[in-house]
């Protein structure tokens, strides 16, 4: 699905977040944004996921309007929000239980457990997985929404670096296999290098995008990660001008 934004605005009392932005996200796409904290990064999310409402602008979806929360979002945020009462199976099937749809959700998720890594899992409880693997679990939770665009706010960030590496690793071929459209929250420059086919890169609260970074390397591989040294001071100079 494509995804518009057109002329979107959006304040908090009196200072404004977001400030006449538009953007595409092209079908199957995987864009990621950057910049400094309190640039609306997260904010676009929740105004995308229906969370908060804009002051003023245009979502469109395949050209038409819509708005946000439209059921064409499926949005992940940094904590995997996992119920510690619940198995993983029915945590993953939340969005069938409140659909009145939890018995063929379940079956689909079985169905995906060994692609998520999460294959024996099911009946065990949040407890008593590993940070990356409960990230697995609100992800699979994520793709069963059946949505057309994922947003995804910093979702390997409370993980530790070996874990956020290979958590990347897994997102990256998962995402090559899905071809959904993606929309990426993150800090982390190396994350938005290796992931992206296009990093968007914020300025202040209130002015939107800065510049655009277009990754074309097809056969990355964390070699060729730790090679773009330039790219990665490029981008952290065009984050740090004022």
């Amino acid at each position: 699905m494509r995804l518009e934004v057109n002329h979107l605005n959006f304040s908090y009392t009196d200072k404004e977040i977001l400030q006449d932005l538009s953007f595409e996200v092209k079908d199957g796409e995987f864009v990621s944004i950057l910049g400094p904290s309190g640039c609306g990064k997260s904010t676009l999310l929740n105004v995308l996921a229906g969370i908060l409402k804009a002051d003023s602008g245009q979502i469109r979806i395949d050209g038409s309007p819509v708005g946000g929360g439209c059921g064409q979002f499926a949005y992940m945020p940094q904590n995997d929000l996992l119920f510690p009462w619940k198995t993983i199976l029915d945590n993953v099937c939340l969005y069938g239980e409140i659909h009145h749809q939890k018995e063929k959700m379940k079956d689909a998720a079985r169905a995906q457990m060994a692609r998520f890594g999460l294959e024996g899992c099911e009946d065990k409880y949040p407890s008593e997985l590993s940070g990356g693997m409960r990230q697995r679990a609100a992800f699979l939770r994520t793709t069963l929404c059946e949505a057309g665009i994922y947003l995804l706010d910093e979702p390997f960030g409370a993980l530790d670096v070996i874990t956020r590496s290979d958590m990347q690793d897994w997102l990256r071929t998962l995402c090559d296999d899905m071809k959904k459209t993606t929309l990426l929250v993150t800090h982390d420059t190396d994350e938005a290098i290796y992931l992206s086919d296009r990093i968007l890169i914020f300025g202040a609260a209130g002015e939107g995008i800065r510049q655009e970074i277009s990754v074309t390397e097809k056969n990355r591989t964390r070699e060729w990660l730790y090679e773009q040294g330039g790219l990665r001071a490029r981008i952290h100079r065009i984050i740090k001008e004022k």
